[in-house]
């Protein structure tokens, strides 16, 4: 089993025929995706890698039944498209795209709340459960199926415990980037949710950054609610306080933003914390003996 997505996931690409939209289009479909149509107002009745291409979601999902959508749209334009998705119905909304506007997703989070959808994102690399799909812009070639979950703020810490744990010989069942944007749909404890209701996840890998509680949050989710065991990674050991360290959300305010501070918070919760990445198989590898 893996979560929020399988084999059975029926996707719609926004943006299609756009240069990323083409290009991860066809990533996905080789990584065996089912990539069911796409979207591109004004240019529908084409095709992008035998894909067709809709005007709109509404139409694209009538015609398919799909029920998840993945965001490849310019910034300017990427809350409107979130929007049409989430007007559309669909259930599963994945937004890749950087740089949306924190003003447009105060306004997006709350309606996506207030409906039955999900939203992954913005600013984040999507998610793959290994062998059965993959939605968004991680490379599949480094992934294996498994037991083990994996949750990140970061897109590219993402792929480099991904190789670690594939090299180690521990697969995944599912590998989610939620994004380090201040305002995110999916968050750490909605995925840890998750994944403690997957009869098919054994263990999790939680990987944070400085900035905000989120991972303090997630402690205590892990401490009082979770049964598997979780081991984690914080970035940014050595960030100067008050200097913005890659992510918009990765900035600290006080103590509570530090890594020693989520390290300590996650060590009390029985979380153990690697101290750089390479460490993450061993740690999982003791934890789930």
């Amino acid at each position: 089993m893996s979560i929020f997505i399988d084999e059975t996931t029926k996707v719609i690409v926004q943006g299609i025929t756009g240069r990323d939209g083409s290009f991860h289009t066809k990533s996905m479909i080789d990584d065996g995706t089912r990539v069911v149509a796409g979207v591109t107002p004004g240019k529908g009745g084409g095709s992008v890698h035998d894909v067709p291409v809709h005007d709109s979601v509404a139409e694209a999902r009538a015609a398919t039944g799909a029920d998840t959508s993945v965001i490849y749209v310019p910034a300017p334009f990427a809350a409107d498209a979130v929007w049409e998705a989430l007007d559309a119905g669909v259930k599963l909304i994945v937004c890749i795209t950087e740089g949306v506007p924190v003003a447009d997703m105060i306004e997006l989070h709350a309606a996506v709340e207030a409906s039955s959808s999900r939203l992954i994102g913005p600013n984040c690399p999507g998610l793959i459960s290994p062998g059965k799909s993959k939605v968004g812009i991680l490379p599949g070639s480094i992934h294996i199926p498994g037991r083990v979950g994996l949750v990140s703020r970061s897109g590219t810490l993402t792929y480099q415990v991904v190789d670690h744990l594939t090299r180690a010989g521990i697969g995944q069942s599912t590998c989610i980037g939620i994004g380090g944007d201040p305002i995110i749909g999916t968050n750490f404890l909605d995925t840890l949710e998750a994944f403690e209701a997957d009869p098919e996840t054994d263990g999790v890998v939680m990987i944070g950054e400085i900035g905000g509680t989120d991972e303090q949050e997630a402690a205590r989710y892990i401490q009082n609610s979770m049964k598997k065991p979780v081991v984690a990674f914080i970035a940014g050991r050595t960030a100067p306080p008050g200097k913005r360290m890659g992510h918009a959300g990765a900035i600290i305010s006080g103590s509570a933003g530090t890594a020693a501070e989520k390290t300590e918070a996650l060590n009390a919760a029985g979380v153990p914390v690697a101290r750089i990445p390479s460490e993450i198989p061993n740690l999982m590898t003791r934890a789930l003996a």
